[in-house]
């Protein structure tokens, strides 16, 4: 770790870095007092930390021997996941020039526009804030393409592969698409923007 690193992100895995990188760049197109993150990850000023998934809470603590600010973003879930979660966005928050959140709505997924999957994959897709978006989204793809084999047919195994793949696709192909306004319409309140302060408040504030 070199001493140009401000801020540790960290996050529940690649898909959500995906997600950040996108957003951060369209919406700091749109308002230059939201960093993009990408930029910001190229400079080496910050660095993405995933922890691929488990335990939350055990990651509340384990990077604390860095001492460097930290942000952590994780999806809040189901209940009563989502106890446990909260549980951990105490534990990071009670630490000095460390932050973190829980997600609103279940997973960054369901911060997308229906319109920008439309746009990019052809189907027509609607998601509550705490539905399965990347699931629904699989079926009605598989649906879509007449001559492959009919999402009921499919194994189980072949049912998540294509799960997986339609997240990946959520995060980065769907999302390219999203737009400042049908950002401010998944987002009235500007989440998403908050974090974004949040990480550039804690960047700030590490410079020499």
């Amino acid at each position: 770790m070199t001493d140009r690193v401000r801020v540790l992100l960290v996050v529940e895995g690649m898909n959500d870095i995906e997600f950040l990188c996108r957003i951060s760049r369209m919406l700091h197109n749109y308002d230059r007092s939201l960093p993009d993150l990408c930029e910001l990850q190229q400079r080496g000023e910050i660095l993405f930390m995933p922890f691929g998934g488990g335990h939350v809470r055990a990651w509340s603590h384990r990077l604390k021997a860095l001492g460097k600010p930290e942000f952590h973003l994780y999806d809040r879930e189901l209940p009563p996941e989502t106890e446990h979660r909260q549980a951990a966005v105490e534990a990071v928050n009670g630490r000095d020039r460390c932050r973190a959140v829980l997600t609103r709505k279940r997973c960054l997924e369901n911060y997308l526009h229906p319109e920008a999957i439309m746009s990019a994959g052809g189907v027509h897709v609607t998601f509550g804030d705490f539905d399965p978006v990347a699931p629904i989204t699989a079926k009605l793809l598989c649906q879509h393409r007449r001559h492959e084999t009919p999402w009921e047919l499919r194994t189980a195994r072949a049912r998540n592969r294509m799960i997986h793949r339609a997240k990946r696709w959520l995060n980065t192909t769907f999302a390219e698409r999203m737009t400042v306004e049908l950002m401010h319409e998944r987002d009235p309140d500007g989440e998403v923007a908050s974090w974004l302060r949040t990480i550039a408040q804690l960047a700030e504030a590490a410079m020499p």
